[in-house]
């Protein structure tokens, strides 16, 4: 590919003036039409014409559908055909980057419908909510390549995650005791120098190590609930991953009882299948309604003992019930003595950007007992030691 082309694939059609057009048909051409047809999007509303001196508004799709706002849903038709087109111009590692952009930034959801562009993507948290966003128009198909990018999501997840979470929730280190289980947080430095030393060997002035040793911890007597209450509204979605992450990592150490519960406008308890990950997410629809009040009426039923029961609500507070009845609710629970704690997020991005949430309610939640936060995991796990101690 010759430099100027490279130059009017990436100033798309704001080049042709300057730099005039490949020719029609060329594979050139073909490839400027494939990234102007995705990108142009990004000037929609912006009273910008590119690669029109004439004066077009630019605003009209190749069949006169006028483009909306950051929303490619009038191109549909064209979706299928120009991701085989773009397949077919592209290397991988483009046709990967470009999918993306696609589904997370310009809403091409029509790309769906096509079982390969799952599998093709690098798995990351931004694609899961991406796609889980889009899970009610999903045809049943997909289903398989869903389960494998949800699957890819929380093993990575749940890598980076469950080590800080069980040193700060799994129990004390106990220095003299040692444990089969392998874990890293948990690895003794000197006890495996010193059972290793008969293997050192002296003329290579190196330390042959054929075992390993590890601390064991005192288990902490399971004395505390822990609900999770997760809206499954859309700006939600990226706590929703977590928060299934984090429900399988409390469910696997013992020295919490977890339950989760999911909701919208209807309650679902998923405390029978909070220990795997995957499956809550199979399981969540995100969108709909909020009601909040009504979730946490629902979780009062749940509560046996107050004085040791956590509950983390996870939600942007935009109450779609009755204020006063989420506020009474809050009221209720906290008077109870139940610890309360209300996240506008929980992700590995906590502290990168604000979120979203409706301050005004929290704040009234605030004033009715719930502390009000935006952690992240591990922020969260240490909140509940201090709690629980």
């Amino acid at each position: 590919m010759s430099e100027l082309d490279r130059w009017r694939l990436v100033l798309g059609s704001f080049s042709r003036d300057e730099l005039g057009e490949a020719d029609e048909g060329s594979e050139e051409a073909r490839r400027a039409e494939a990234l102007d047809y995705l990108y142009r999007r990004a000037y929609v509303g912006r009273d910008v014409a590119p690669g029109d001196s004439n004066g077009d508004d630019g605003g009209d799709d190749e069949d006169g559908t006028e483009i909306g706002p950051g929303s490619l849903e009038r191109s549909a038709p064209h979706a299928v055909v120009w991701l085989g087109e773009v397949r077919e111009l592209f290397p991988e590692s483009v046709t990967e980057v470009v999918t993306a952009h696609a589904l997370e930034k310009f809403g091409l959801t029509d790309l769906m419908t096509d079982p390969d562009v799952l599998d093709s993507l690098s798995p990351s948290t931004e694609l899961l909510a991406t796609v889980l966003g889009l899970r009610r128009a999903m045809p049943v198909g997909l289903e398989g390549s869903l389960r494998r990018l949800i699957r890819a999501v929380v093993d990575d997840l749940r890598k980076r995650l469950e080590a800080d979470v069980r040193r700060v929730l799994g129990g004390t280190r106990r220095r003299f005791a040692h444990s089969p289980i392998p874990i890293a947080a948990n690895f003794d430095v000197a006890g495996t120098i010193a059972a290793n030393l008969k293997n050192y060997d002296p003329t290579r002035r190196q330390l042959i190590v054929d075992q390993l040793k590890f601390f064991d911890r005192n288990t902490r007597h399971i004395e505390w609930d822990v609900i999770l209450c997760v809206d499954q509204s859309g700006s939600m979605a990226d706590s929703v991953i977590h928060s299934a992450v984090m429900a399988g990592i409390f469910a696997g150490l013992g020295t919490v009882r977890c339950k989760l519960v999911v909701f919208d406008t209807a309650v679902v308890d998923l405390t029978p299948i909070a220990d795997d990950p995957v499956e809550v997410l199979m399981t969540t629809q995100l969108g709909g309604g909020t009601d909040i009040g009504g979730a946490l009426a629902y979780c009062s039923t749940i509560i046996a003992n107050p004085a040791n029961t956590v509950l983390v609500l996870l939600t942007d507070f935009c109450e779609g019930g009755s204020p006063r009845q989420l506020v009474r609710e809050t009221r209720e629970l906290a008077e109870a003595g139940v610890q309360l704690l209300g996240l506008a997020s929980l992700t590995l991005k906590s502290g990168a950007t604000q979120p979203f949430y409706n301050r005004a309610m929290a704040e009234q939640m605030a004033d009715a007992g719930m502390q009000i936060a935006a952690l992240d995991p591990k922020g969260l796990a240490d909140w509940l030691v201090g709690v629980m101690s």
